[in-house]
């Protein structure tokens, strides 16, 4: 079993190095604070654009194996428009290259308790047998699919990001046995996607 300390600053380095590659300069902050691994400035161009970014890794043997956990914090409502979260899938096989999903915190928020709510009241579960809460959420690397390598989101502000979660998650989003967290952006206004 991989150490999660490890796979973490695996992550971390590597978001700050692709951010740099990209003309932001990150500075990774000190362990323990809150919602953001990574702050970064664009550096070029005019817009002198700052960014906070939590960084969230996993590992796995087979991309579709992969997954993330997302507890309650990281579900909570975004307090500005630029928190944008990176979720880095590591695979054991070292010839792979980690693959990189950019989202806004909204957009994590939603897919995880979509994700979660889905799965623990699917009707055709056997009775009994899902009761895990929220707090133990996962996000399947299928369900961030289309937002891989989207490092051009970090130039939108997060109302204007469009959502690139799985079409059949904005039904869900509408279904009383799914919707959305408490306090989410989208559960006065869901945008299209």
């Amino acid at each position: 079993m991989a150490d999660t300390k490890q796979t973490k600053t695996i992550g971390e380095h590597h978001v700050a190095a692709e951010l740099a590659r990209r003309g932001w300069a990150p500075a990774l902050t000190r362990d323990g604070l809150e919602r953001t691994d990574i702050l970064a400035v664009l550096t070029e161009g005019q817009d002198r654009r700052l960014i906070e970014v939590q960084v969230k890794t996993a590992r796995g043997a087979v991309w579709n194996s992969i997954s993330w956990p997302l507890g309650v914090k990281s579900q909570g409502p975004s307090l500005h428009q630029r928190e944008y979260f990176v979720m880095v899938a590591v695979p054991h096989d070292l010839a792979q290259p980690p693959r990189n999903f950019v989202l806004p915190r909204s957009h994590v928020a939603a897919a995880a308790w979509i994700e979660h709510m889905d799965w623990l009241t699917d009707p055709g579960a056997a009775p009994g047998k899902r009761n895990a809460p929220v707090e133990r959420s996962r996000v399947l690397l299928s369900t961030l699919a289309r937002y891989q390598d989207r490092w051009d989101l970090l130039l939108v502000d997060e109302p204007d990001v469009p959502v690139l979660l799985p079409q059949r998650f904005r039904a869900l989003a509408q279904d009383s046995r799914v919707g959305l967290p408490e306090g989410h952006a989208w559960r006065d206004s869901l945008p299209e996607w």
